[in-house]
C-alpha cells in the first residue's frame, strides 16, 4: 500500500531569486489541501514539547548505552566524551534526538542486533514519534569502499538511532534484550 504524502513549506529569499521560480511554483500546485494544512498546524503546536522529549530520551539513552560492554562507542553531542561537546553546549539548548553507537564485533553483530529489536522502525529516514534505527554500512553508504567509510568515521558496527517519544526505559530494555538475544 502506498501512502500519499504532502509537502508544506515556505520559499524565502531575495526577490530576484524567488521571481525565477514563481512560474514553476504557480503551475506545479504547491498549495496544501485544507486538511493537510490543518495537520501541519496542529503538529507545529506540539513541536517544542515533542522535541524536548526526543532530546531527553536521547541524552538518557546515550548515558545508559555507555555502560554496556557490547557497545564500543556512543556519540551524542551532550555527552562529555563527544569531541564537540563544548561547542554543542555553547550553541544548543539540548543535544537533539539522534544518537550513534558502535556495536562490538562489527558488521554481522550489528545486523543481528537490528533483527532482534522490537520497538523500532528500520529505515534510513530520520525523526519520527517512534524509534528509528539505521545501519548505514548496509544501507545508505553500502556502495562506499571500506577505506571511504573509515575516512568519514563510519565503522562496520555503527548504528544510528533517531530517538522516539516512547518511555526511555522501554527503549533501553529493547536494546538490552536485542544485545542479549543476538549474542
Amino acid at each position: 500500500m502506498v501512502k500519499e504524502g504532502f509537502l508544506g513549506g515556505l520559499i524565502a529569499g531575495k526577490k530576484h531569486l524567488i521571481e525565477k521560480i514563481k512560474g514553476f511554483a504557480r503551475h506545479s500546485g504547491p498549495a496544501l489541501a485544507p486538511f493537510n494544512a490543518w495537520v501541519i498546524s496542529k503538529s507545529l503546536e506540539t513541536l517544542a514539547v515533542r522535541m524536548d522529549r526526543h532530546c531527553e530520551n536521547a541524552l538518557s539513552l546515550s548515558q545508559r548505552l555507555k555502560r554496556l560492554s557490547q557497545i564500543e562507542l556512543v556519540k551524542y553531542p551532550f555527552l562529555p566524551s563527544h569531541p564537540q561537546y563544548k561547542v554543542a553546549k555553547k550553541q544548543m539548548n539540548a543535544g537533539g534526538g539522534i544518537i550513534s553507537f558502535v556495536i562490538a564485533n562489527g558488521f554481522e553483530r550489528a545486523c543481528i542486533f537490528l533483527d532482534q529489536l522490537d520497538l523500532v522502525s528500520l529505515t534510513a529516514k530520520l525523526v519520527d514519534t517512534r524509534m528509528i534505527a539505521t545501519h548505514r554500512t548496509s544501507t545508505t553508504i553500502a556502495k562506499l569502499s571500506i577505506t571511504d567509510r573509515r575516512a568519514i568515521s563510519i565503522l562496520p558496527g555503527l548504528i544510528r538511532r533517531s530517538i522516539g517519544l516512547e518511555h526511555v526505559d522501554d527503549l533501553y530494555e529493547d536494546i538490552e534484550q536485542a544485545l542479549r538475544l543476538g549474542h
